[in-house]
């Protein structure tokens, strides 16, 4: 007997919605919030270095009238041989046409130089359905020239190379079945997610760079457009927004990112002092906290242990009724408090040393609760719950072929199901780790005020929340950017290298001027369907 194939997706989709609206009653814990006096909820920020020893810039001008500006980094959290440690971390090209009139300069490709072609291996691995890990570094790059991230001169390409991909998948790939279907899904999404995180990487040091006090390479105009340009990118239509709309835009995404860091230091803080936890904020060079750790003392746990424990917005398991706790062989600190339960210094006259165990550090950034990135006790917590997200994801549209807008009983099942995990501060369904991610990578290369054995430990343990096969460890990708900023520098200074690729480009935008809009929307068409291959130049 043969069962119909719309029988069998109808009941499929049924079944999962009624797994999506139940899985939230199943994860709900019964919770009253009341907060206890905390010995102490230590928020005391670092006194950072200042950014003018930490970052530095490099401007090489390039024949023709341009110059490629270069922000390097002292990465005072990477162990190298070298004394000074000075990294490359993102070039710029600003094309200045060849004149001292900065009111006519375009900017034109942004290099995040830790951003590399993928080895073989990990193109294979990256298209393997289901694998959520990573599998190796790349060591080298030889001289090929390092890949650029983002064209601000044409951001519109973006979008229509996203649209033609996306048609391609469902004209063409998703007809040749499953396997192939979902192959092409999980490389294009690993992929995305991997330039995305470099992304992210250059617009954190481009804002630590914007901290600099005193003259600056750009202004903040471009600035504003650049990181804006950049933020972007995480949208469909992004690159269509208009160049008047960019400050505007920026602006409301810095001000929503510091309400995001301000509201999650809160609610950790509140939820630490209500568990009897230590709180300590992390922060970047440029003294913005981004991510937080919690501790939990070695006194308290043999002498006060705690009766209830309410893991909302933790989402850790309970401390207080975990034997390793009591034997922990891993990461110790010592503090010392005064006798009031304030944070003090080893040679005050009433300082008395506590010794504190690490619990987990999370990420701020994040607009419903705080993310929890590294767990010390079970380090496969955060990475099931980056999961998630992905396995649903993955399934629906894999698998089964499901789509929100395609079926109704699912639709509502996920509206139901999103709205539940993102209103009752529960660390599953939850958008990605990836911004957070990337800049706990960052944190831990440019901060030395972490112990090394804490920072080592930190680092070991976020790599194996990566669920991406094309990244590297943070500790290869310092010299990754160095080969490539070497390799970028060989490619600008051959006159029939990058030169002859800005010529190419100003030529290319002199077609509005020669075309209309129809001869020019076919250019377009061709260049899309020829791979990028074809661009209509003017001569």
């Amino acid at each position: 007997m043969t069962i119909p194939t719309t029988w069998c997706h109808g009941t499929l989709s049924s079944l999962l919605a009624v797994l999506l609206l139940l899985l939230p009653v199943f994860n709900r814990v019964a919770f009253a919030q009341k907060l206890v006096a905390s010995k102490i909820v230590s928020t005391e920020i670092k006194e950072p270095d200042p950014l003018s020893q930490i970052l530095k810039l490099e401007s090489v001008p390039i024949a023709g009238g341009s110059e490629l500006v270069t922000i390097a980094a002292r990465l005072d959290g990477v162990p190298s041989a070298e004394k000074d440690n000075w990294v490359p971390l993102v070039s710029i090209l600003r094309d200045t046409l060849g004149d001292n009139n900065p009111e006519n300069d375009k900017l034109r490709y942004v290099w995040p130089l830790t951003f590399t072609r993928p080895t073989m291996t990990q193109r294979f691995a990256a298209a393997i359905p289901f694998f959520y890990t990573r599998v190796g570094n790349k060591e080298t790059v030889a001289t090929k020239v390092p890949p650029p991230a983002f064209d601000l001169a044409s951001p519109e390409k973006d979008v229509w190379n996203k649209l033609f991909w996306v048609a391609l998948q469902n004209i063409l790939l998703d007809t040749y079945g499953t396997p192939l279907k979902a192959s092409a899904n999980t490389y294009k999404k690993n992929f995305g997610d991997y330039r995305k995180s470099h992304i992210i990487r250059a617009l954190s040091v481009l804002a630590l760079y914007q901290s600099v006090k005193g003259e600056r390479e750009f202004t903040d105009t471009e600035m504003a457009e650049i990181q804006a340009r950049l933020m972007l990118t995480n949208k469909t239509f992004g690159g269509l927004v208009d160049d008047h709309n960019l400050q505007n835009y920026y602006a409301k995404q810095a001000t929503a990112t510091k309400d995001y860091r301000a509201h999650n230091w809160e609610l950790l803080r509140q939820r630490a002092e209500a568990e009897s936890l230590y709180f300590e904020p992390l922060v970047m060079p440029d003294g913005s906290a981004t991510h937080a750790l919690l501790w939990v003392s070695k006194s308290d746990l043999l002498n006060h242990p705690r009766d209830q424990y309410h893991g909302r917005f933790l989402n850790i398991a309970n401390p207080w009724t975990d034997k390793r706790l009591l034997d922990w062989h891993g990461y110790v600190a010592t503090r010392y408090i005064d006798s009031e339960g304030h944070p003090t210094t080893k040679d005050s006259p009433d300082a008395h040393p506590v010794e504190l165990i690490p619990l987990a550090l999370y990420g701020l950034d994040y607009p419903k609760i705080p993310m929890v990135l590294v767990d010390f006790r079970d380090g496969y917590n955060p990475k099931k719950r980056e999961m998630s997200r992905r396995v649903l994801n993955d399934v629906t549209r894999n698998i089964l072929s499901i789509s929100k807008f395609g079926n109704l009983p699912y639709f509502l099942a996920r509206t139901v199901f999103d709205f539940v995990t993102g209103r009752r501060g529960i660390d599953v369904n939850q958008p990605t780790r990836l911004q957070t991610y990337s800049q706990l990578k960052l944190l831990l290369s440019l901060s030395n005020s972490l112990d090394p054995e804490l920072r080592e430990e930190v680092g070991e343990r976020l790599e194996r929340v990566s669920l991406n096969p094309f990244e590297n460890d943070f500790d290869v990708e310092a010299g990754l950017a160095e080969q490539q900023y070497d390799a970028l520098l060989a490619f600008a200074k051959d006159p029939q290298g990058l030169p002859a690729k800005i010529e190419r480009d100003r030529r290319a935008e002199l077609v509005p001027l020669e075309h209309g809009k129809k001869a020019q929307f076919g250019f377009q068409v061709l260049n899309v369907l020829t791979f990028g291959k074809y661009v209509h130049r003017e001569r």
